[in-house]
This record gives structure tokens, sequence and C-alpha cells, in this order.
């Protein structure tokens, strides 16, 4: 592709796309016909300094061409980049960094195959050749063997996507190669989805607190959300003050779910007394693990939680500008959504005024497109702002500069939530719950060899046998991997191993983002490991070289390793320790630091290649 402004011109619904998200062009500058611009523009350029502030508005700008048409031609994407003043070369960098869109033409119609490790355990390359079988060329659908699509207590599982105004998708799982077809063929006549009330088990039980409402109430009635609690502890927060609300949490002892554990308190504490304006609240909804998907339950079964949630944090860190940034292969919940932002911007519960007190907060929904970078808190920022998702080097860390250079809170989605019963019940109670130095109820996603996968709410503490009881764990148990695939793996005689963050971080392990992946002995374990290789090397941003190389070597030392035994083996095992060891030091972010995890684990735990 040429980088700079060539001849190609957007086609006339190219040209509606971009116009439906940023208005009609005022001069020919902003790619205007040049045939009907107004004698002013051939004297002087106007409207380029506006349109550069507007550059945030490149990744959803991609999202509308790319919904409308299918793919990115150079026209279109030539006149989105005279619309927002960008240079070619850096949207079209943009462009190529997310898995979901295409710069090549292709048909309108994309199934993603979820070949990730719940589904490969569930037959995905099974799957995928009988769909590729009956869907061959001039079927009028691509078939794209994807990572995890967030699905895994349903697996295997497939998404398809029919580019048109409106854009449609429709989910199968478990698929089957019939009805993965038909969600390709006619989004709209296929089955529609199961509640998600039906990814909880325990839906319903009194001991929840996270997940008291789904299944419970109407995710798309307000007014059903209120009956059960609903918008009680933003009433609270505005009862203490922002100074008292952060003062709950960090009594609460609650930590971020993504992973890091940072405490959450410390956070918006260092966010609120930043003294430069405007602060900002970003929801980090792009969880793209392997194995993960208890966000998706979330945002689909309870909106309106997340919604209250982040207008609490907003007042307390002093934001009046919240971006929720979620992952693009999630329909549902974008809708949900969607839905329930309107509606409580509607009733008060978001705007200029929310609750007669005063404060402004509202909220943007920014939809990902495809890169488990973008789970990392600096790239993610880097996304909105429309540029590559890579990571940033701190410090400065984003409670300093963080979106848009300026002070910022990032959570995730189940952190957020966690905030609600701290203030309904009160700090003293919720840190009560759990264990000293982990407090509150988790969300583990339990997938893989069980009998009932899906979401569990336990109290910190409880051990990993207890959970894999209660999803009824398959008999011929070879192993768990603990915090999807940046995680690490555990034998079975390891049940013990208590589900907090100290404790499995003194088993030698990780609880991660919550990811239990249960695999029995009908599992080629050598074939999983060479996912997991695959799964770095495919989504390593590139920045850094530890990561950029480490990976691709990784994955060939795997491959090797696969075909030779003996002495052979124990070379590029050794090489496999030297390179893991390279990513861990010296990559700039937490994607090469934890790459090597799961290998090292098989290897060290399972005696995987003895």
């Amino acid at each position: 592709m040429d980088l700079h402004f060539g001849d190609s011109k957007p086609t006339d619904d190219e040209r509606a796309a971009v116009d439906a998200l940023l208005g009609p062009p005022e001069s020919s500058w902003e790619g205007a016909d040049r045939d009907e611009m107004r004698a002013a523009d051939l004297r002087w350029a106007k409207g380029g300094r506006a349109a550069r502030d507007r550059r945030d508005l490149l990744l959803p700008g991609l999202h509308a061409i790319n919904d409308r048409i299918g793919w990115i031609s150079e026209g279109a994407l030539g006149y989105l980049c005279r619309r927002l003043t960008v240079p070619p070369s850096e949207a079209y960098g943009v462009a190529t960094f997310y898995a979901m869109f295409s710069v090549k033409p292709r048909p309108a119609t994309v199934l993603h195959v979820c070949t990730d490790l719940a589904c490969a355990a569930a037959g995905a390359n099974e799957l995928c050749a009988g769909i590729e079988a009956r869907l061959g060329l001039g079927s009028g659908v691509s078939v794209e063997r994807s990572p995890c699509l967030g699905l895994c207590e349903r697996a295997p599982a497939a998404l398809a996507i029919k580019a048109g105004d409106p854009v449609r998708t429709a989910v199968s799982a478990p698929a089957t190669v019939h009805d993965a077809v038909l969600a390709a063929s006619a989004p709209d006549s296929a089955p529609e989805e199961p509640a998600a009330a039906m990814a909880v088990p325990q839906a319903g039980g009194d001991e929840l607190v996270l997940l008291k409402r789904v299944g419970v109430v109407d995710p798309l009635s307000l007014d059903d959300y209120r009956a059960h609690g609903g918008y009680s502890a933003l009433r609270r927060a505005f009862e203490l003050g922002p100074a008292a609300v952060i003062r709950e949490v960090t009594d609460s002892g609650l930590v971020g779910r993504g992973g890091a554990a940072f405490p959450t308190g410390r956070k918006w504490q260092a966010t609120a007394s930043q003294p430069d304006h405007p602060h900002y609240l970003v929801c980090n909804a792009d969880e793209s693990e392997p194995g993960t998907f208890k966000d998706r339950v979330l945002m689909e079964g309870d909106p309106y939680a997340l919604v209250e949630a982040m207008t609490i944090a907003a007042y307390a860190t002093g934001a009046h500008k919240g971006y929720l940034y979620l992952r693009g292969e999630y329909p549902r919940a974008l809708a949900r959504l969607e839905h329930a932002i309107a509606q409580a911007r509607a009733r008060g519960f978001l705007g200029d005024d929310i609750l007669g007190q005063g404060y402004a907060f509202d909220i943007e929904i920014r939809r990902g497109a495809g890169a488990y970078i973008c789970g990392e808190e600096t790239a993610l920022f880097n996304s909105i702002e429309g540029y590559r998702g890579e990571p940033r080097s701190k410090p400065p860390f984003p409670v300093e500069k963080g979106l848009f250079g300026k002070p910022t809170v990032e959570n995730n989605v189940e952190t957020l939530v966690n905030v609600l019963p701290i203030l309904t019940m009160g700090a003293p109670a919720y840190a009560a719950i759990g264990t000293g130095r982990s407090t509150g109820p988790k969300l583990f996603c339990v997938s893989g060899s069980v009998a009932r996968p899906g979401i569990y709410e336990l109290s910190f503490g409880a051990t990993l046998g207890e959970l894999l009881e209660l999803a009824g764990v398959r008999d011929g148990l070879r192993a768990v991997l603990l915090g999807g695939a940046a995680g690490g793996f555990v034998r079975p005689d390891e049940m013990d191993i208590p589900l907090t963050f100290e404790g499995t971080r003194e088993a030698g392990t990780t609880l991660g983002s919550g990811v239990v992946l249960a695999f029995d002995d009908t599992v080629p374990l050598p074939r999983l490991l060479l996912r997991i290789a695959e799964f770095f090397r495919d989504e390593s941003c590139g920045q850094c070289v530890p990561c950029r190389v480490g990976t691709v070597r990784q994955e060939e030392a795997l491959h090797r390793i696969a075909e030779r035994t003996g002495a052979a083996a124990a070379d590029d095992i050794a090489l496999l320790r030297e390179v893991g060891r390279a990513m861990r030091d010296a990559s700039i972010c937490g994607l090469g630091q934890t790459a090597w995890n799961a290998v090292e684990s098989a290897i060290d735990r399972l005696g995987a290649y003895e």
C-alpha cells in the first residue's frame, strides 16, 4: 500500500461509514469533493488543528469502515486520514495492528473459530476442518482461526460477523459444523444465545455477592436493577464524599482482580491527589487471557452494576469522563452496555447532574479489535488515543500521566464491581470475607475437563480442590492451568493449594485473573504448550526485542522438541530456559515477562518432555 495520500477514492459506502461517525467534511482539505469546494479553500487551509485533536477517533473510524464493508481499502483509509489529519503510514500501522481488521479484500462475512486452550481441548481443530470443508471458495465467508473468544464455558466456540449497515453478528457455542455454518450464512436466523445465568452454576444462590443479580434481574431493566439494590452504593458514596469513599475502599483491602493485585485504594488516592486536570477513569473490559470470561458474564448479566461502579470510581477520583474499553469479540456485552448507559443517562444516573448532586460524569464505550496486549493499561491508553496498542515505559505511571497525558485510574470490570458491596456492607464486613491479605469474594473461570464449566464465586481461601469439586472435575485429571496462558500448571496432587494471591505464590504458581483450566489425560500436553507459544508469538506487539524474538524462538524450540527426543530435546529445553529468563528479565511489559511461565511449569512440575 502507498503510505502517502494516493489517487484511490473511497466508495460511497466507505465515505458514508466515516461521515456517519465524524459528520460531513466541511472543506476539501478534509476530503470534500474538490469540484464543489468553495473559493476560500483555494486560499487557505483550516480545521487541521481541530481535526488533529480528534486523533482518538481513528480506532472508531476503522471500526466504522470494517463494520460497513468488511475490510479497509486504501481509499477508505486515505479518506479517514484526511478527515482526522493523520499520516496514512501511521493509520496503516494502526489498522494492521488489530486481528479483527483487514487491509486486504475479503468476503463481507467472517467466521472466527476459536482454537485456543479450552476450545482446542474440546475439538476445535476438527470443527475448523469441518467448517472449511463446508465453506469453500465462493461461499462468501472467510473462516479465520481465532484466539480465545471468551466463551470457554461453551467450548468450542465460533463468532460470525457480517458486514453491512448495520453489522450483524451471531455466536455459535458450543459449536457444531452445522450451527457455525448457519451462523455465518444467516446471522439473523442463528439460535439466540443462552442467558448469562447459564454460565453461573451458582446463579440465584444466597451466598453470592458479585453474582447475586445475574440470572435474577432483567439486564435490560433499570427499574429491576434498582429493585434489587441497584444505585444504593452510589447514594452511599454521595453521603460519604470522595475522600471517605477512597478510605472505605482502602480499608476493605480490595486489590486489582486482573492479576497484578495492586491495592485499589492506593491507586484511587494517587489519582485523586494529582493537581493536573482533567482526571480520567478507564474501565479495562478487554479480557483476552485464554480461559477468561468473568467480565463478559458480568457485563451481559448485570450491566448496570458496572455503570454504577464506574460512576462511584469517577466521583472518588475526580474524573468527569470515563472510557469503557470493551473487547471487540463481545457483541452482546456491547449491546447490553450501550442500552444501560443510555438508560442511565436518560434517568439522571449519568450526565451533568447525577442524582441532583451537582456531579457530572459520563461514559463512552471504545471497542477493541483483537489485541491481547491492549489488556496492559498503557497499551490500552495508546489504543484509545488512536495509536498502535504498544505499552509505554514506566514511570511516569498512569496515576500521573495516563490517558491523554492526564492522571488516570484504570481498573478492570471485576475490580470495579467489588466496590458496590464495599459501600453497601461497609469496609470491615467486606474485609472479613476471605483471608487477611486476600479479602473479599473472587470470581473463577472454570472450563475444560469439568462437568459444570462456568463462573464460580468463592471467598478467598477456598482450595483448588474445593473449586474443582463444585465444577465436577472428570476422571483422569492430568493437569490444571491456573491464570491462563500467562499462568502456570499444577499437578493433580496439588489440589490443596489455597486460592489466594499469597497462597498460589507460595506454591510456585499464580492466581492471575482467576482462570482454572482442567485437562484430562485425553488432551495432548505438548500440543497444548505449542498452542500457548503460538498465542504469545501472535500477540507480541513487537516493540521490544526480548519479547519479539523470544516468543518466536520459544515456539521454534517447542516445534523441534515435538519432533525429537533424547539429547536433542534436552538442548532445546536448555535453550527454552535461557530464552525464558531473557524475556522475563528484559521485556517491557507483562506479556513478554510471563510468556514462558506455562511452558516452564509444564517442564518442571509435569515433566512434559520426559
